[in-house]
This record gives C-alpha cells, structure tokens and sequence, in this order.
C-alpha cells in the first residue's frame, strides 16, 4: 500500500471574515424573511453565524444573547449588529444593521402611505380596522409570555417582581407619556434595594443604572413644544427605553401620539402596531408609521433613526464589554427592577388599546382573536392577516368603520 493510501484529509480551514458585500447580502435576506419577530430572527441568525458559516462559536452567540436582552431597545435588532460587529468591525456592525433594518422598514412606510391616505379605500380602511381589532390581544399575549420565564427564574422572590409588574401595568393604563419615568424609578428602587442588601459590597460604576433619569428629563422638557423635537422624544423612549421587547413601544408611544401630540387617531395608531406586527425585521419600526403620521416620509425616516441609533451605539462602543455587563451586578440590579415593570405595561397596554376601538363588530374580532392567541395558539402574524381579512369582508358589507 502507498503512503497515499493511508494519508487522512486536512481539517477544514476556518473560514475567512465575509466582505462586507456578503454581509449585506445576508443580513438583508433575515431583513427580508424576518417575520414573527425576535424569535425568528434569533434563529435565522444562529443558523448563519454559528451553524452554517461558523463565524461565530455557540457559546459566544448565547453570551451576546444574554447580554442584549440586559441592554435597552430591539434586543434582536442589536443581536444582528452584534454579530456583524463580531465578524467585521464596526464597518460591519453598520453595513449589517442597516441591512436587517431596512427592508421592513421600506414596506411599513409604504403600508403607512396607504393607510394613512387622506380616502383610503372602503375595504382597506376596514382591512386596518380588523387588524386594530386584534392588536390589544396580541399585546397580551406577548406580555404573558415574555412573564412566565421571569416568573420561573424569580422563585423564592417573587413579590417585588409582582410589585413591579403591577406598577408597570397600572402606569401604562393611566399615566400615559410619563410611563418612562416609572420604568426608570422601579430600576433605581431595584438598584438602591440590592445596593443595601449587599454587605460590603462594591459601590463601583453603575451602568445603565449610573446614567440616571436627568438627562432624560430634560429631553422630554425639551420636546413639550412639539414638533420633531417632540417626534425625536418620542422615538428616543422607544429606542432606549423599551426594555423587555418590542411590544414595550406601544404604551410608550401611545399616549404621545395619540393624546399628547395628536398625530394620529386611536383607529390609525392601532393598524399602526398592526403593521409593525405583519411586515418583516423589529417591531420598533412601528415608530416610522407614527413618523410618517407627525411629517411624512422624512418624519418616518428621522423616527426609525433615533429609536434605531441607540441599538448601534449600544453595541459599536460597547460590543467589547459585553462580558463585563454580564457580570456587573449594579446592572442587573437596575434591570431587576425595569424590566419587569415593562413587561407589566406591555400587559397594561391592553386596556387602552382596547378601549380604542370604535366599532361595535370589532370588538367580537378581538374576542375571536383572544381565543386564537391564548387558547389555541395561533402565530401573531395569520392572526393579523385573518383579523384583517374579515374587516375587509365587513367594510364592502356596510359595517360601520370607527373614524
């Protein structure tokens, strides 16, 4: 026998760092097949980075996981400029988040231009209003879930998880724009509590906790006046403030541009969240439907902008001391405290979203949709798609449609 005939074949070599042609090419098809939400593009991105490529380890895909889910805004927004980070750069980073972001966002400005038209058809104004219908189960469900693993891994403390749940959905039922200042005091009282209970412990730099509400005070004093500055203040709280998913941005954008600023109806913000739901990529781009409402497209574009820059910025400067915030208790104090208070406004969020609607036939849709969701569980998307379907049907049968 030959020596040949005993030699074993080289291991693989690792593979090189896609160009940035190849990460936008990728990172644009999640853009575009994203639909569902964080759990879609968590496993589109796996499949990727780890499974396929082998860019990334398995070990450090679920350690940046862990640590998005600690930071503020679209966790699954953040995951995919980490992961490009990681592999490119911050060139990368950029390249690849504007490519995850901007498919979906292209459509929901176009979906906005429909159903925000001046006379919009008959059909597609009640295919809007089916949808609404579905929107306040929708927000219930997701809050129920996102609850039950924070209930599980809360045992043996659970009553100040209750507490602030509570406050968090009473505040998102009745204090409307200063539900921000909630979420920020439950994470500052979490924060204070753990720093008393911790015998000796270190006092050193707080994170996200260490920043404080000052500077966001004086943002939202800046944009009582309306306008874009209002717009910006408004897309800033859904951009660095949504901690506990994307469903946090209704109850915080709810109350301003419906009640505060008036930018839209109670009927056009509910197909709004709808359309956040229904098209690909986050559900923080229901933002640009209500800049779009505020200022047209421009006002839809500087919107997605500023709730979408926190997530780049987060993650460029900070994607190298990811492991450190895993570890810093000071910020796990503080989202002890915040996070489960936005996950009780994603639940509060339900009653205003619910009252919001108009017409008396939307309300057995809702029922309808409740039953599909909670008890036989149907996706969020055919939901949608089936809520808003028979709107379609009930519009072109004479229904009354809510203003």
């Amino acid at each position: 026998m030959t020596s040949a005939g005993v030699l074993k074949a080289a291991p693989a070599a690792p593979p090189g760092p896609p160009t940035l042609g190849t990460i936008a090419r990728e990172w644009g098809r999640i853009g575009c097949l994203g639909f569902g939400g964080p759990p879609v593009h968590i496993a589109l991105l796996r499949d990727l980075c780890v499974t396929r490529r082998r860019w990334i380890a398995e070990r450090d895909f679920e350690d940046a996981i862990a640590a998005v889910n600690l930071l503020p805004g679209p966790a699954s927004t953040q995951l995919a400029i980490y992961c490009a980070h990681r592999i490119r750069g911050r060139s990368g980073a950029l390249v690849g988040g504007a490519c995850f972001i901007l498919p979906g966002l292209a459509l929901i400005l176009l979906l906005a231009a429909a159903f925000l038209a001046g006379d919009p058809p008959r059909w597609l104004r009640g295919a809007g209003a089916g949808a609404g219908s579905a929107v306040a189960a929708v927000a219930l469900k997701a809050g129920l879930d996102l609850i039950r693993p924070s209930w599980t891994r809360a045992a043996g403390r659970r009553r100040p998880l209750l507490v602030y749940l509570a406050l968090g959905a009473l505040s998102a039922a009745i204090v409307g724009p200063w539900l921000v200042l909630v979420l920020l005091g439950c994470g500052v009282v979490s924060l204070l509590l753990s720093r008393r209970g911790r015998a000796g412990g270190s006092r050193g730099p707080g994170g996200l906790a260490s920043v404080g509400p000052a500077p966001l005070l004086l943002a939202a004093a800046a944009a009582v006046t309306g306008g874009l500055g209002a717009l910006c203040w408004t897309a800033l709280k859904v951009g660095a403030l949504s901690y506990g998913g994307g469903f946090v941005i209704i109850p915080l954008m709810q109350a301003d541009a419906v009640g505060t600023h008036h930018w839209m109806t109670d009927g056009q913000f509910l197909n709004a969240v709808a359309l956040g739901q229904v098209t690909p990529g986050p559900v923080v781009q229901t933002v640009a439907v209500v800049g779009y409402a505020a200022a047209g497209v421009g006002g839809g574009l500087l919107a997605a902008l500023v709730a979408f820059s926190p997530s780049f910025l987060f993650v460029v400067v900070g994607a190298d001391r990811f492991h450190a915030l895993l570890g810093n208790p000071s910020v796990r104090a503080f989202i002890d405290g915040a996070a489960p208070a936005a996950l009780g406004a994603i639940l509060g969020s339900s009653i205003p979203l619910a009252l919001a609607l108009g017409a008396a036939w939307q309300w057995a849709v809702l029922a309808a949709a409740a039953v599909a969701l909670l008890l036989l569980g149907r996706g969020v998307v055919a939901t949608l798609v089936g809520a808003g379907a028979i709107g379609a049907v009930a519009a072109v049968a004479g229904a009354a449609l809510p203003a």
